[in-house]
């Protein structure tokens, strides 16, 4: 790996993002239509420190804001969606650390992040009764050490990391998160995922056979939910901005088009497609959509700092419910502009050579990650009851 660089502030990391993002657009359709998947640009990335901002500053960190963070993953996420998608669990997984590491876990673990290091997942498993339900077992041996069995699927950023954190359930069926090295004896990553969209994050299969873990290497992540948490909103937050970046993408791409590629209606009799007024219109309402869920997406990281700064029962309800609402617009309006693209920009734009329907197929596929009806339940609920929203990690 190339050298890492330190980044100092949350400005700094604001035009470091900016600055990747016109980088990764150029090739992103094609990595797309070949799924080619992101080595190199994750090599870039983890070079120019954004995966380090958010380690706390008394660990050598920039510890930027959360609404830095979700500004990053919005850049990223509107010129390359899969790209965005693949560090989202590093940042939970260092947020992890953040709740529940002990200093010398933090210590280590944190300096890996600095020398760019990157965390993946395995977390969801399928063929269970729901998505909490667990069944990966974490079991202790006699000198303490633990050995992990079980099968992970959905392990975006696995196939990447050199460090796979693993949520498993202990002997008393408690929650933790052990952290193993990608190269693991036991451990194995396959590349299996056939998602119809965001086709680079490599969302595979990971299977773990006795793998060994040593006890410093084990977090017990459900100490997490036992009081006032911000783990949920802030995992919640990444997926808005990520969502929120896809609809500014398609925006962006159906303005373009429109403005040097579609063909006015003859029955307009006007010059250029970008004068059809019906097409103002649609652009007009679109771009509203588009700046709703933006700006939503700022408000609920706003929460998510206040909470930060005082964490209670009340202000990480308020963070939680703020995510959940921006989540709810971001996703719908994703889908919406990602679709409206094709109505907007006229026929030629369903080419699939020009790629442009990646945009819908990556809202499409990363908007069902969790269902954002049972979000409008907890909203409706705290809005009109007060009831706080559970503390399950999804909120």
């Amino acid at each position: 790996m190339s050298a890492v660089h330190v980044i100092a502030d949350d400005a700094e990391a604001l035009a470091v993002a900016a600055e990747l993002a016109a980088e990764f657009r150029k090739e992103a359709a094609e990595r797309d239509a070949r799924r080619r998947l992101p080595h190199a640009e994750l090599e870039r990335l983890s070079a120019s420190g954004l995966p380090a901002v958010s380690v706390p500053a008394e660990f050598g960190g920039a510890d930027v804001r959360a609404g830095t963070l979700a500004e990053i993953f919005r850049l990223l996420a509107a010129a390359d969606a899969s790209l965005a998608q693949i560090p989202q669990s590093h940042f939970v997984y260092v947020n992890v650390l953040r709740s529940q590491g002990t200093h010398v876990q933090q210590e280590f673990f944190f300096g890996e992040v600095l020398r760019g290091r990157r965390f993946g997942n395995a977390q969801s498993e399928a063929g269970t009764k729901h998505v909490q339900d667990i069944r990966t077992r974490l079991a202790r041996r006699p000198d303490g050490s633990y050995v992990l069995d079980g099968v992970k699927h959905y392990s975006t950023g696995a196939l990447f990391a050199h460090w796979i954190p693993v949520l498993a359930r202990a002997d008393d069926d408690t929650l933790h998160v052990a952290y193993v090295p990608h190269d693991a004896p036991g451990l194995t990553v396959v590349d299996d995922w056939d998602g119809m969209g965001q086709r680079t994050t490599a969302s595979g299969t990971v299977r773990l056979e006795r793998v060994a873990v040593p006890a410093d290497r084990v977090v017990p992540h459900h100490l997490t939910f036992q009081g006032p948490q911000l783990h949920g909103a802030v995992a919640q937050l990444l997926h808005a901005a990520i969502d929120a970046g896809i609809a500014s993408g398609a925006l962006a791409e159906a303005v373009e088009f429109v403005r040097t590629k579609s063909r006015p209606w003859f029955e307009s009799g006007l010059e250029t497609a970008a004068e059809d007024p019906l097409l103002i219109q649609r652009f007009g309402e679109l771009a509203i959509r588009v700046q709703a869920a933006e700006a939503l997406l700022r408000e609920a990281a706003r929460a998510v700092d206040a909470a930060r700064d005082d964490l209670t029962d009340d202000s990480a309800a308020e963070a939680s419910i703020a995510v959940a609402t921006a989540k709810v617009s971001a996703a719908e309006t994703a889908v919406e502009v990602g679709s409206a693209l094709f109505e907007v920009a006229g026929t030629r734009s369903a080419l699939d050579s020009l790629g442009l329907h990646r945009h819908w197929r990556d809202a499409r596929t990363h908007t069902l990650h969790d269902p954002v009806r049972w979000k409008i339940q907890h909203i409706g609920r705290y809005v009109l009851n007060g009831t706080r929203p559970p503390r399950h990690g999804l909120l």
